[in-house]
């Protein structure tokens, strides 16, 4: 039984603490969150202690560390955490500095422990068969993806101010699936932005509407539409084209019902949020960070994943502000 540490106990890392305690392999061994109202309770529920960052990290009964808490603790934890011998899962990103990443990878690698980035659309069912199914050659060689992601709702402008903007908060995760799905890094990307859903984030500096074309050195492109709005429900969709045929991986609905009639069909949403959209996906990838403590596999997403969404993020702000495509 591999005792695990977390970091956070916000929404987040509540998500988490179930599917800690949900796996034969793992027990919440401790919580860590001065700030969270949530801790004490958080930590009584799975019969957790609540202790210090000092006290978690030179606890040789802790085997694995999860950090979930603010983003801007999260390189800091990383580096304390590796210099204790941890193995770390920790949500993205790293931090929102590209030069701040790679000082704390820097020191990932020297002490040698595993590092798992949270990217955790990686791990929906959906998007990883895409994936198989392209390894496969079913197929045949990738011409197009196309990336869709809209939240429902905007959110509030205090959090836009400190998340980084939407392609370091929101579009990473399809920087990274684009990277994922077409097995090999970019050579270009061009993004253009505007502010249309709410007018708050525009006067908090940020964009809320955004396009993003991305090459390949296959020829291969990528275009990623988001929005920071749907009235519709989480609206999340993959669509790849190859030589010999196209694969798509449509929404999850609230529900498989569909009503006919005479004035047409009427069906359920997409699921809400990411909550719900991805419950399948935050198990899968704790199941794999598991393999990782018990050595059975090495991270599918490490620090150098973290890092090249991180870029695409900051090269995507580049193109927008110049209106100039980015060579990599």
């Amino acid at each position: 039984m591999y005792n695990i540490a977390l970091f956070g106990a916000g929404r987040i890392g509540q998500v988490h603490a179930v599917n800690i305690a949900d796996h034969k392999e793992t027990q919440l061994y401790s919580v860590i969150d001065p700030f969270s109202p949530g801790t004490a309770a958080l930590a009584e529920k799975y019969g957790a202690k609540q202790q210090t960052t000092e006290e978690a990290l030179a606890d040789p009964n802790v085997h694995g560390v999860l950090i979930a808490s603010a983003t801007d603790t999260h390189a800091e934890l990383i580096e304390l955490a590796a210099k204790a011998g941890k193995a770390i899962f920790c949500e993205k990103p790293v931090h929102l500095d590209i030069e701040r990443v790679r000082s704390c990878l820097a020191i990932v690698q020297q002490h040698q422990v595993p590092l798992f980035v949270g990217f955790n659309r990686r791990y929906d069912p959906q998007f990883r068969k895409v994936r198989e199914m392209l390894s496969t050659g079913s197929i045949g060689k990738a011409e197009s993806l196309l990336i869709t992601s809209r939240d429902p709702s905007p959110p509030p402008a205090e959090y836009v101010k400190v998340s980084g903007g939407m392609f370091r908060d929101m579009t990473i995760h399809d920087f990274d699936m684009a990277r994922f799905i077409m097995g090999e890094d970019p050579i270009s990307v061009y993004a253009q932005g505007s502010n249309l859903v709410d007018p708050a984030i525009g006067e908090a500096g940020d964009i809320d509407t955004a396009f993003v074309v991305m090459k390949f050195p296959s020829g291969a492109m990528a275009t990623i539409s988001n929005s920071r709005r749907s009235g519709y429900g989480y609206d999340q969709r993959i669509e790849l084209h190859g030589e010999k045929g196209l694969l798509t991986a449509k929404n999850i609905h609230e529900n498989a019902v569909e009503q006919w009639g005479e004035a047409g069909c009427v069906a359920a949403k997409p699921e809400h949020f990411f909550l719900q959209r991805y419950e399948a996906a935050y198990k899968a990838e704790w199941a794999h960070f598991v393999d990782v403590l018990a050595g059975r596999a090495e991270p599918e997403c490490n620090g150098n994943d973290g890092e090249q969404a991180l870029l695409l993020a900051d090269k995507a702000i580049e193109s927008m502000l110049s209106g100039k495509e980015i060579k990599l």
